[in-house]
């Protein structure tokens, strides 16, 4: 878990529409004011109109699905999310791969829209608005091998090194195509979850799945950066869709192909490591609070580095080389922020974008828990790889986690109006 931020709560990729699953197109009383239009949603069905409720923003919140980049990178993290990684089928190559991304794309912009998947929706999240819905699909390493496309696989696409904390279940692990899904709504999610699982049909299988969840907005007083299952602020020098090189770091140059980012389809496209990481909570809550901090480097209280004063914030700068009385250094040399650190690591730097989850608990009442990890970068070799090996080496934290499935993915730009996602690779 590298210590980075939440992106930024203000973001032009998600809008406060007042959209219905089903435009409601009636209108209310003689007034012949148009149901849903004040930034609200009606709800899948017309319902008479002296019933309606206008839904809260939380619900009416709707992401973009078509654009430069693909939704649910620098989208806010939302309260609900299920990761899931497909292997296409004995026998399916490109053409059905194109058909699939096709269908697939065509489910996440009617959803994302706050509308029903199609024919055969099966009616979960009828009540719902948007609520910030985001779908996001990438190829993985055996993707391009399956359809005949090698030539077209980027380089950063190259298997992760193997990591000294790393107890990884191949079974869990990498996969041809991977499927982000994130909403405010848990039956929302869930509702996209099952479509793009239907849709699926017989071109490809689920070869594994993951739920997760984080905060809701407005659970806290202001914003604020998340917390994990450890109790700790976790995300605290994200880089922000606001720096002057967030682009730089995060995703691939434009100008793909001409011997800068890798090949063409992968312009404003960005590479996602996928890591279940378990924390091992029981040894970690019998941990003094001093320790903690102290395996983390920051207060557990409001995320300040410990090398601030009283007055100090999460944003105040770490003093790496402050000593208290005894000559001791107030920041540990192992403590997982100062590890973890840019400028710790020649620049290296990815945008962070979890989720917590819970898997239940074992017959002697272990929990398996912790966190979904997930970055952002324009290479994972200049962006989650050193960090890992440097954590590798002596992370405080590494004897209460365990690294238990991986996955590395292309997660192509954004499509354009009346294209899907990775119609480039696939029609190129």
């Amino acid at each position: 878990m590298a210590d980075h931020s939440t992106p930024e709560a203000h973001n032009p990729e998600r809008t406060r529409e007042g959209l219905s699953r089903r435009r409601l197109l009636g209108t209310a009383g003689a007034t012949g004011l148009v149901l849903g239009a004040a930034g609200a949603a009606a709800g899948y069905a017309a319902a008479p109109s002296a019933a309606a409720t206008p839904l809260t923003s939380l619900g009416s919140e709707r992401a973009m699905f078509h654009g430069k980049h693909q939704p649910g990178i620098t989208t806010p993290l939302q309260a609900r999310g299920h990761l899931v990684a497909f292997d296409l089928a004995a026998g399916a190559g490109r053409k059905e791969a194109a058909a699939l991304l096709r269908r697939w794309s065509d489910t996440a912009r009617r959803l994302m829209a706050g509308e029903p998947a199609g024919s055969r929706d099966t009616d979960v999240a009828r009540d719902a608005g948007p609520s910030s819905l985001t779908v996001t699909f990438g190829f993985g390493h055996s993707f391009f091998g399956r359809t005949g496309l090698e030539k077209q696989r980027p380089a950063a696409l190259d298997p992760l090194p193997d990591f000294s904390s790393d107890h990884l279940d191949k079974n869990r692990s990498n996969g041809d195509l991977w499927v982000q899904i994130g909403a405010d709504d848990a039956l929302v999610a869930f509702h996209a979850l099952r479509a793009i699982q239907r849709d699926a049909g017989t071109a490809a299988r689920v070869r594994w799945q993951m739920n997760g969840f984080n905060r809701s907005p407005g659970a806290t007083a202001h914003p604020m950066t998340a917390r994990n299952l450890m109790g700790q602020v976790d995300g605290t020098r994200n880089p922000k869709p606001a720096d002057a090189d967030f682009d730089e770091r995060v995703f691939v140059p434009e100008e793909s192909g001409s011997g800068k980012g890798g090949p063409a389809w992968m312009a404003n496209g960005s590479y996602a490591v996928v890591r279940r990481i378990r924390m091992l909570l029981d040894y970690w809550e019998k941990l003094s609070l001093k320790a903690q901090e102290e395996v983390i480097g920051r207060r557990k209280s409001d995320g300040a580095p410990l090398s601030a004063g009283s007055d100090g914030t999460e944003t105040t700068e770490m003093d790496l080389e402050k000593t208290d009385g005894s000559g001791k250094l107030v920041v540990p040399i192992n403590a997982h922020a100062r590890i973890t650190r840019p400028d710790q690591n020649g620049g290296a730097a990815m945008v962070r974008r979890p989720f917590s989850y819970h898997d239940g608990f074992d017959a002697d009442g272990v929990p398996d828990a912790g966190l979904l990890f997930i970055c952002w970068q324009a290479d994972p070799l200049r962006g989650f790889v050193p960090v890992q090996r440097k954590l590798d080496r002596g992370d405080a934290l590494s004897q209460f986690i365990r690294h238990e499935a991986s996955g590395l993915f292309a997660v192509p730009g954004g499509a354009a109006e009346g294209e899907y996602v990775g119609q480039r690779l696939l029609e190129g």
